[in-house]
């Protein structure tokens, strides 16, 4: 097995890491994006959607890149390495996996076109107490 990444992959790993190390490279940077009305810069979510980035896991029927898992855990990894508080773990990772496994098509088609412009962000809510949820069990 062949675990090496290929010259897209990498470039997309450069790219990543040079947008996070420009924008995230100061604390005062993160600071002032944490007193944004969002809690998060919302310039850079807009800019996240415009580069492609929360397109990558969505199919291109859908309005994504259809890209793998792989390019999805360059981006995840880049994020995480640089403490990112956008809801890009959230939002593409598992309200859009969720999204992608549920086989609804209609919802597919009108909500992955905001998520992937950055103008829908989503949260997963699995485990709620009127849902029967008990953490005991």
């Amino acid at each position: 097995m062949d675990f090496d990444l290929n010259d897209e992959q990498r470039q997309l790993k450069d790219s990543v890491e040079r947008l996070l190390a420009a924008s995230y490279g100061d604390l005062n940077k993160r600071m002032g994006y944490m007193k944004e009305p969002k809690g998060y810069s919302a310039a850079l979510w807009k800019q996240y959607a415009d580069l492609g980035l929360l397109a990558v896991p969505f199919a291109e029927e859908h309005g994504g890149l259809g890209q793998g898992l792989t390019e999805t855990m360059i981006i995840a990894e880049a994020f995480g390495r640089a403490l990112v508080i956008e809801p890009y773990f959230a939002t593409v990772v598992l309200s859009g996996g969720v999204l992608r496994h549920s086989g609804n098509e209609a919802l597919l088609k009108e909500l992955v076109p905001a998520i992937v412009e950055g103008k829908l962000t989503l949260a997963l809510a699995h485990q709620e107490r009127q849902a029967r949820y008990d953490i005991a069990d």
